[in-house]
């Protein structure tokens, strides 16, 4: 048996206390409580209450080591991304590989495998694999129902994914942005419980409304805290916090550590934040994570003080899994999966012949997924339409990895590429290559880099080339965390020396395909509109 003691938070019944835990074979077995306080608290762990791991380019070990370190002992992980790839064997290899670490994985089933008819996936997960999955022990929920025009129009395949939850009594998870009103109503009807995706405050009011949970997000790309934040103080019981997708860079930074700390310089009550922080994932989901209670697992972490929250422990089932910042897991290489098809192309391959005076293009927008659609003048050479970087007018382009088909090509604003290319095989949510270039060769070279290693992040120029592999699905790496976020940081350094003005333009790149998200995205099939939910010309 072992003890530990400090200023012990008692978030059930809001109180904080000295006190002793006293832990046996990974359970917590007696809490005393004691006369005099200490320099240091005791608190339940960290939970990200929605996270796709995969997006880290680690796999789920090599994330719980760079997430431990910041006080994460758990995580409600949809293995989305990496089932659009390989499907069932995906989702297994995730588990498998997480189950080798002391660190807390609860997978979901991915509801929208593909997550649309639009687009060109490796897999497909219908309901009798719903099913199947959702029986399982080691299955904890519904993933993410992306799908919201087939949920308010009933589609068959959708809703009986839904009621396939419903019968295991499993939680449902949503994705409903900017959804309001009956829409939004009946896409709550279902049984859907919960939705990271409120652009504004009086969307996720509405949401809370009707008995949705609210997942405060702050990830690489979408950044929704400070806006949502003060639902925290009128609503705790009915908000989480999770990033939804954070690269490797930024999770070398911080995770839901970083949420905590802002919440509580903001001055929302602390008791009021932890329960976002630890308590509301653990009850929506039904996690077997410890909340200091007598008979929980032992899973806590012990902090410094409650305002700059430095994480000097974090234990898991009674292990001290990382101490004063550094972690105490050890990196092993995993095992090799992968499909990666596509062949060598030719500049010649994202020519556009001219065919009207005016072209959609996609507008990106800073620290949001969701896009605009502007028309412009076409840019034309040789009865070709043309980049024009002067007016940050550049081709954007996905080339299908699982079979070899021609590129799709369109045209995006909002990188700021004075000259080369940028290109990754993470592209939402099927996770063909995407790419954004300043001419066609460009462009062609940052898509062959990718191709040359089956998977992984190029940016090329006249006179450099560099890329990070993926040789894990093409979207994860099986090296160590910290290096992939070292070369990850070189990489993002060497877009903004190419003229890139986005603060993370990969994570930006990566949802440029993703068309269930509005306004105007580019998928294998084509241009689409994401409000009207049509394939779109580029030529007006």
């Amino acid at each position: 048996m072992t003890s530990i003691s400090g200023n012990i938070v008692d978030i059930h019944n809001e109180t904080i206390f000295p006190g002793r835990i006293h832990i046996n074979n990974g359970i917590i077995t007696g809490i005393e409580k004691e006369k005099y306080g200490y320099d240091r608290y005791i608190l339940p762990g960290f939970v990200d209450s929605h996270v796709h791991i995969e997006s880290s380019m680690l796999t789920p070990a090599g994330f719980a080591r760079l997430a431990v370190v910041h006080g994460t002992v758990a995580t409600v992980s949809d293995p989305h991304e990496i089932a659009n790839i390989l499907g069932l064997q995906g989702i297994d290899y995730m588990i498998e590989n997480g189950a080798g670490v002391p660190f807390i994985f609860s997978f979901g089933a991915p509801s929208c495998v593909p997550a649309s008819p639009f687009e060109l996936s490796g897999s497909n997960i219908g309901i009798s694999e719903i099913q199947t999955l959702l029986y399982r022990d080691d299955i904890g929920y519904l993933g993410e129902m992306m799908n919201y025009p087939g949920v308010v129009n009933g589609d068959p395949e959708v809703l009986g994914k839904i009621r396939a939850a419903e019968a295991c009594g499993k939680p449902v998870d949503g994705h409903a942005p900017g959804l309001r009103g009956d829409i939004l109503r009946k896409y709550r009807e279902v049984g859907i419980s919960t939705d990271h995706e409120s652009f504004g405050i009086e969307e996720a009011r509405e949401k809370v409304s009707l008995g949705m949970k609210i997942l405060i997000r702050e990830g690489s790309a979408a950044k929704n805290f400070d806006t949502l934040c003060t639902l925290i103080t009128d609503y705790p019981e009915q908000c989480m916090f999770c990033t939804d997708d954070a690269h490797p860079d930024a999770l070398v930074r911080g995770h839901i550590n970083l949420l905590v700390k802002r919440a509580v310089r903001k001055g929302i009550d602390l008791l009021k934040v932890l329960r976002c922080a630890c308590l509301n994932p653990v009850d929506h989901y039904r996690l077997n994570v410890g909340l200091l209670r007598i008979s929980d697992p032992a899973d806590m972490i012990v902090i410094d003080n409650l305002e700059s929250f430095n994480i000097l422990k974090t234990i898991v089932r009674g292990r001290i899994v990382a101490e004063n910042g550094v972690c105490r897991i050890g990196h092993t290489t995993p095992r090799p999966i992968n499909v990666f098809n596509a062949t060598v192309k030719q500049p010649d391959d994202f020519s556009i012949p001219e065919k009207s005076d005016l072209i959609r293009v996609i507008e990106v927008i800073e620290g949001q997924i969701v896009t605009g659609s502007v028309t412009v003048n076409a840019p034309v050479k040789d009865g070709k339409v043309i980049c024009d970087t002067r007016k940050d007018l550049l081709k954007i382009s996905v080339v299908n990895r699982y079979s070899d088909e021609p590129p799709t090509v369109a045209f995006v604003r909002g990188f700021n590429l004075k000259r080369g290319a940028i290109a990754s095989s993470i592209a939402h949510d099927s996770h063909n290559i995407i790419a954004v270039g300043a001419s066609d060769a460009m462009l062609c070279d940052a898509v062959n880099c990718i191709i040359e290693k089956k998977g992984g992040i190029s940016v090329v120029s006249d006179d450099m080339k560099m890329v990070l592999p993926l040789p894990i699905a093409g979207i994860m790496s099986d090296e160590d965390g910290y290096s992939v976020a070292q070369k990850y940081n070189r990489l993002n350094m060497l877009a903004r020396e190419l003229g890139c003005t986005l603060d993370a333009p990969f994570m930006t790149l990566s949802f440029m395909a993703l068309v269930v998200i509005p306004k105007l995205k580019l998928s294998g099939r084509g241009l689409f509109d994401g409000e009207r939910f049509v394939f779109t010309d580029l030529f007006v």
